[in-house]
């Protein structure tokens, strides 16, 4: 049981035999288009002036609703780690599978591939949605690096559950993580970023950072520059996610279960 096939299917089935993080993910789906749908519908777009029109990024309005979806997916990266350590499963799976290294990197192997799946299909359909309700001033999939930011869209879902995951590992808490996580990327990234004073430190967080792939036009809505482009933010936050991963296996194979 302890080969990585084994583990990855074991995984593939605690996941999806779990009502909670089943139903997180759909929410990261129904969320992000329903809001999506309601932001394009509800948009002023007869009101802008010349200033409006040069900031005004059709992609970046298809995401905009990834703020409230994000918020399932955190709970599903949380919930995929936590869960067992609340109901005390965790020691039978590490009873089954002794290397605790390849344990939790089959655990984030799968769930990473269903954030990533679900992410995707949320970006494109949250994408063509908004385009169609935009109108004349939506864009089409084919207009330049378009593409790369519906894809960036869906990646950065998978990166943020993966994120979340080795947070969760670290503190084995579903109540800790999701209490640290959420005022993270919602309130302390935002409130970083909102003054000049601290927008160089809040420019480098995860959430910040990775959001950046998702744009199309620079300085979207009036939006600050930021000193690297749409790949290296990308970039830096594949970099939390590394150090969020290692000191969740540094935690899991340092204390007991």
């Amino acid at each position: 049981m302890s080969s990585f096939p084994a583990v990855l299917r074991s995984e593939w089935t605690k996941i999806r035999t779990v009502a909670s993080t089943s139903w997180t993910l759909a929410l990261v789906f129904l969320v992000t288009v329903g809001f999506a749908a309601l932001f394009s519908a509800t948009y002023d777009t007869t009101g802008m002036d010349a200033a409006d029109r040069a900031t005004f990024d059709p992609t970046a309005m298809s995401f905009n609703s990834l703020l409230f979806g994000q918020l399932a997916m955190i709970v599903f990266g949380v919930l995929v780690v936590s869960t067992e350590y609340s109901t005390g499963m965790i020691k039978t799976s590490l009873a089954a599978v002794p290397n605790r290294t390849g344990f939790l990197l089959g655990k984030m192997a799968v769930a990473g591939a269903l954030a990533l799946a679900v992410g995707l299909a949320t970006s494109f359909v949250s994408f063509f949605l908004t385009q169609s309700i935009l109108g004349d001033f939506g864009i089409g999939i084919g207009a330049d690096n378009v593409l790369r930011s519906v894809i960036g869209a869906g990646v950065y879902m998978a990166l943020l559950a993966l994120f979340c995951m080795g947070v969760a590992a670290m503190l084995r808490s579903s109540v800790a993580a999701i209490s640290i996580l959420i005022p993270f990327f919602l309130i302390v990234s935002t409130v970083l970023m909102g003054f000049e004073a601290t927008r160089t430190v809040g420019q480098y967080l995860p959430g910040n950072a990775g959001s950046r792939i998702m744009q199309v036009v620079p300085n979207a809505f009036g939006g600050p520059e930021t000193p690297y482009g749409p790949w290296a933010g990308l970039g830096i936050m594949v970099l939390w996610v590394l150090a969020s991963v290692i000191g969740g296996l540094l935690v899991l194979r340092k204390r007991d279960a």
